[in-house]
């Protein structure tokens, strides 16, 4: 089946100024990311804040340009897009953001947010605006009787459903969701998965999901990347990843997730995140892994596959023979 989105070594990176007298430096938020997501399927991207996970989901969605690297969508070059095909890549592609409470002006209508991308993108009249409308929030579980109220007069859950009906409203194939769960009750958190599931499979939708939450992740994924520092150390099948995870940090990510790091020797990160203005030079784990060896400290393992994953790890091997057996 072709790939609906393939990214191949996205790279963005920032330039940030250090003060009069020293040159500015290059903070690089994502360092060669690469994937291939079909229709109807999850990749989930997780991982500590600051490693490039919303900067990824920001590129995927054009809302920023990659610094080097390539990017289709629906067959399309989404970095170097042909005339008039911009239009239609971003029709292609929508968001749903994390805060429900931000996300939505507080001075309009539900009807008119989600009217609202109808009359930029399109030409249809004032009638089929609003039917379009109400028979998306009958798909998110909204009434009809909510179409004129106000977001302020919703429940953090029931925002979430505009910002997702919201999106939906161009028929998008691909939807990235950044966090949108995360700042949600735990039970809202449930029905709020349950529903972009059902989405999927009456839509046929691609998702991205960025969490940071591998309990959340388990519901919803098909493949799994687990970023650290900007880059890929492990991306795989949900079900080989969760039931050995290979790479050091993703097993302190796991072992460290209630429910999940059952039967599991726990894996605690030495020390802090490092600066991204000054990544380690070997693996970008090595400053926190309890398994460090001078190896690591100096030569940045390769992205490469093993057990049916690709994992970034010198000492892969050696943790896979330790789990089998």
């Amino acid at each position: 089946m072709t790939a609906l989105v393939t990214a191949t070594d996205l790279k963005r990176s920032y330039e940030v100024k250090q003060g009069w007298l020293r040159p500015p430096a290059q903070l690089q938020a994502v360092g060669g990311v690469s994937f291939a997501l079909e229709a109807g399927k999850t990749l989930a991207v997780v991982g500590e804040s600051g490693c490039g996970k919303s900067t990824l989901a920001r590129l995927v969605t054009l809302i920023e340009k990659p610094s080097a690297g390539a990017l289709m969508l629906d067959g399309v070059d989404a970095v170097n897009p042909p005339a008039g095909a911009v239009k239609t890549l971003r029709r292609t592609v929508q968001i749903v953001f994390q805060n429900p409470y931000g996300s939505l002006n507080p001075r309009k209508r539900v009807g008119a947010i989600l009217e609202e991308p109808l009359i930029i993108n399109t030409t249809l009249s004032k009638q089929e605006r609003r039917a379009q409308a109400l028979d998306m929030m009958a798909k998110v579980g909204l009434r009809p009787e909510q179409y004129g109220r106000y977001p302020h007069m919703f429940s953090g859950g029931q925002r979430q459903r505009i910002a997702i009906a919201r999106a939906l409203m161009l028929r998008p194939k691909l939807l990235v969701a950044d966090e949108p769960v995360s700042a949600l009750d735990m039970s809202v958190q449930a029905q709020v998965l349950n529903l972009l599931v059902d989405l999927q499979r009456e839509l046929g939708l691609a998702y991205l999901f960025i969490s940071h939450d591998l309990g959340v992740v388990r519901h919803i994924a098909d493949d799994v990347m687990i970023m650290y520092l900007g880059i890929a150390v492990e991306h795989g099948p949900k079900e080989r990843i969760f039931a050995r995870p290979l790479h050091p940090y993703t097993q302190a990510l796991l072992g460290a997730t209630p429910g999940l790091g059952r039967n599991r020797q726990r894996i605690v990160p030495k020390g802090e995140l490092p600066s991204p203005l000054d990544p380690p030079k070997g693996c970008v784990f090595s400053t926190r892994c309890p398994y460090v060896t001078d190896l690591c400290r100096t030569q940045r393992p390769l992205l490469r596959p093993l057990d049916g994953r690709l994992v970034a790890c010198h000492y892969a091997e050696r943790f896979l023979e330790t789990q089998a057996a």
